[in-house]
């Protein structure tokens, strides 16, 4: 986790140099990537971080905002986070999760992940509910609540079961990935700019 803060913050020491030199479209490519592809890579597995290690690669995402638009350390980022049309670090870590999850259920994913979900219209003592007729999955117990909830088969069907229905039941993984941004958006800024 240091290890990637800190060798996105020394990207972006090397793209600050040359960032006058450049046009704001090569300056987003620079940090498309060389920071943000570091962040992004694997972060599904960061389902349930704590706060303050979350917050560490937060600050990595507002440098890069920063550094774009010019702005100094202090100035809000809100907007400017915003007008990129990114997501904060948490809804970037579930939105990951739930298109892994959405490739589960649709057979494009391992099947050492499609193995540990289970939907709740397949479970036998929940075939007469109502909630069989949805696309909700089961929950497991997890043995230790610390380590055993940030686990993929307890983590996603949490996230997956807070997402609405009309996410759930999109048709095909591009119209999803849409769905769910304009869901994530909406939740991280309280805006419906999708």
């Amino acid at each position: 986790m240091s290890q990637t803060v800190s060798s996105c913050f020394a990207a972006l020491r090397q793209i600050h140099s040359v960032r006058r030199s450049v046009t704001r479209p090569v300056l987003l490519s620079l940090m498309h990537s060389l920071v943000l592809t570091r962040l992004d890579y694997g972060n599904a597995t960061l389902a349930g971080l704590s706060g303050r290690l979350t917050a560490r690669l937060q600050s990595v995402l507002h440098a890069v905002a920063r550094l774009i638009y010019s702005k100094r350390k202090y100035e809000h980022i809100t907007p400017l986070l915003m007008e990129l049309h990114w997501l904060s670090l948490p809804e970037c870590i579930q939105f990951k999760l739930a298109v892994l999850v959405f490739c589960c259920l649709h057979g494009t994913a391992p099947s050492y992940l499609v193995d540990q979900l289970q939907p709740v219209a397949a479970l036998e003592s929940c075939r007469r509910l109502r909630s069989s007729a949805s696309a909700r999955l089961d929950i497991p117990t997890a043995r230790r609540t610390t380590i055993g909830d940030r686990a993929f088969r307890v983590a996603s069907p949490h996230m997956w079961n807070s997402l609405s229905s009309s996410t759930q039941n999109a048709r095909s993984l591009p119209v999803f990935r849409q769905l769910l941004k304009c869901e994530f958006f909406h939740h991280c800024y309280g805006s419906n700019l999708c």
